[in-house]
């Protein structure tokens, strides 16, 4: 993508509404703009990095073994009647009638409509285990909605659901969760540490919430310092051995790790003290497994191997994915903008061309430019006729990983400067070697 053809709003000045990193850098970096309080427009730079998250979300999930379905963002008021959770739900559910007079609500959550999906096509055991998700717009009318994405009303989420004929089973669909929940995050360039929370309005004891170490974040945590050295790293997953999903979950979870409402002070202080540490953290995921609690009053049952008709098991697992961009942000920027992990970056590298209109400098920049997309790589070319000050600050802004800069008193000597976003340090190489260095990054990235 040219800039000059590209539709990037940027503002030079903090905005004020804007309290914390995440939210002030989205809309300086022209990536979304509040329509109304708690919802925002996407921008192109914003939906794309949106995009580039929902891809690996995807991926993780069917690699697990789940299946991807589409349910919509109204759903009839009936439905959570029967569960009993229409009037438990509070005052975030978003209620509303339709020309009818039947009585609607806006998705905060799916576990009515997908077990009504459910009930209405699977009848015997022999179709289990089943684990359906999609990735919808969810609305939850907060009191207070701030920090921009973190916190808004409208989001973006992934919401799957698993269908297991024993509480066995399920508990092996929950493990599978943590483990591809992990995977997802650590392609993200995140270490989300998975700790024991509350189940709110979901229901259920088995609940671990994966929280993002910030100073913004809402959640007061406790955790043994020792959990932020466990990676998953490379390791050949196999979803369908229950022992190896077991011990992975085992190993993320046996070491402290909970939030405020959860936290028991006195398995605590059985921490070694120079390992104890209490930070805030963002939310970024979650999974439940609430057994029968939906199943049994809307009767998705099945037929069990004796012929008997018995309740599914059923577990709840939501990744924030419109929320996951305020939390890398969180977690990765500095004085000048964001620094994106080359995992959602939008754009793989900038090309700063210092002189527009020199033509070295125009036909060097054009064939980095086509090489790197001939590599199915994607360059931001600034092809502005501006300051290359103001180049540089706007590729600053919006945290490209990799800079390539080209000017004609390196190409007197053959090379370009080729620029980590993360450290600083730049190397000058020929345009060429520049290239390739770029596609290696990315193909170690994958």
């Amino acid at each position: 993508m040219r800039l000059s053809r590209y539709f990037l709003p940027v503002l030079k000045e903090n905005p004020s509404e804007a309290q914390i990193v995440s939210h002030r850098l989205m809309l300086r970096a022209g990536m979304i703009k509040q329509a109304a309080a708690g919802i925002y427009s996407w921008l192109p730079l914003g939906f794309k990095v949106l995009r580039k998250l929902e891809n690996i979300v995807h991926e993780e999930q069917i690699r697990a073994g789940h299946i991807p379905i589409q349910m919509p963002i109204l759903q009839s008021a009936d439905l959570w009647r029967e569960s009993g959770r229409y009037d438990d739900y509070g005052q975030e559910m978003l209620r509303m009638q339709d020309r009818h007079g039947r009585d609607m609500l806006y998705t905060p959550t799916a576990e009515e409509l997908v077990t009504d999906i459910f009930r209405g096509h699977v009848s015997s055991y022999k179709d289990l285990p089943l684990t359906l998700y999609q990735i919808q717009w969810k609305f939850r009318d907060e009191i207070r909605p701030r920090f921009g994405v973190m916190r808004g009303r409208e989001f973006y989420m992934k919401d799957g659901y698993n269908f297991d004929l024993t509480k066995e089973d399920a508990l092996h669909a929950y493990n599978r969760h943590l483990v591809s929940y992990l995977r997802t995050y650590e392609r993200m360039g995140l270490q989300a540490i998975p700790m024991r929370a509350d189940s709110g309005p979901i229901g259920g004891d088995d609940t671990h919430e994966f929280l993002v170490l910030a100073d913004t974040g809402e959640s007061e945590v406790f955790y043994d310092s020792a959990v932020t050295d466990i990676r998953l790293g490379e390791r050949d997953i196999d979803y369908d051995d229950k022992a190896q999903c077991q011990a992975i979950m085992e190993e993320f979870t046996s070491l402290y790790a909970r939030t405020d409402e959860t936290h028991d002070e006195a398995l605590f202080q059985q921490v070694p003290e120079e390992r104890r540490r209490s930070a805030r953290g963002i939310e970024v995921g979650q999974i439940f497994y609430f057994g029968t609690k939906y199943s049994e009053p809307m009767g998705a049952t099945v037929q069990g191997p004796d012929g008997k008709q018995v309740p599914v098991h059923m577990g709840s697992h939501g990744i924030g994915v419109s929320r996951l961009i305020g939390a890398i942000i969180e977690a990765s920027h500095d004085d000048k903008g964001i620094i994106w992990p080359e995992g959602v970056t939008p754009f793989h590298c900038g090309i700063v061309n210092l002189k527009q209109g020199d033509d070295e400098a125009d036909a060097a920049c054009d064939k980095i430019y086509k090489a790197l997309t001939a590599l199915e790589l994607e360059p931001l070319y600034d092809d502005r006729n501006e300051r290359a000050g103001g180049k540089f600050a706007t590729m600053d802004l919006i945290g490209l990983p990799w800079r390539i800069t080209v000017g004609p008193r390196g190409l007197k000597n053959g090379v370009v400067e080729l620029t980590s976003r993360r450290t600083g340090e730049s190397e000058e190489l020929s345009p060429e070697a520049a290239v390739t260095r770029i596609a290696e990054i990315y193909e170690r990235s994958v």
